[in-house]
């Protein structure tokens, strides 16, 4: 089995609760979506092809036991669940960040999956799979990526009807240099939001790079 991957590399790892801890980052090719504020677009066609059980060498051999499969959208390439099954069965730490368009049902239990809720902002709202709620576990975590004010009211109601008694982590990030993260920070604290802010941390540890960090 033979999957289309855009690059491999070792970073700090930017987003999600385990922000600021070393990765091997494994980044897939093509999207399903075409969100406006993407900042992968390189992702969206270019990689080369390896085989299933050489990429999982080339994993080892960065000998650090947490992986971030990520794209582009891993789930668009059936061989990605392979992938991330396969490592959680050696004992890696294995995080799918995926676009919630697609069935996340299908990864093992111990995969810990990153699903964004597409906001209105992104022009890809109408694309989630809204079953995917149901099939997240505790462990999972859930990321609202924002434009705008009218983003973030948005997104509280999404946590309102969907996430009120569930136990994931609720993760909340601004568009970068489009929404003001103090703005988002305020917003908040006003509303006491039950939810964790992060930050790109990539971007400001290697602001003049957005590849290969």
């Amino acid at each position: 089995m033979n999957l289309r991957v855009c690059e491999i590399f070792k970073s700090i790892q930017g987003e999600s609760s385990f922000a600021g801890m070393p990765f091997v980052i494994v980044r897939m090719t093509g999207c399903n979506l075409r969100c406006s504020y993407c900042d992968t677009q390189y992702a969206w066609e270019e990689g080369r092809e390896i085989e299933l059980l050489d990429l999982i060498q080339l994993v080892r051999d960065f000998e650090t036991k947490h992986v971030l499969l990520t794209g582009g959208e891993p789930l668009a390439q059936r061989g990605s669940l392979e992938l991330a099954n396969r490592l959680s069965l050696e004992n890696f730490i294995v995080l799918v960040e995926t676009n919630g368009s697609m069935d996340i049902s299908p990864l093992a239990g111990n995969v810990i999956v990153i699903m964004d809720i597409k906001c209105p902002g992104s022009q890809q709202s109408h694309m989630m799979n809204w079953d995917n709620i149901s099939a997240l576990r505790p462990t999972d975590e859930v990321k609202f990526v924002l434009s705008d004010r009218a983003d973030y009211e948005w997104a509280k109601e999404i946590l309102s009807k969907y996430f009120a008694d569930l136990p994931q982590r609720i993760l909340m990030s601004a568009v970068f240099g489009k929404l003001s993260t103090s703005d988002l920070a305020g917003w908040i604290l006003s509303d006491n939001l039950r939810v964790r802010l992060q930050l790109q941390l990539h971007k400001y540890i290697w602001p003049d790079q957005i590849r290969g960090v």
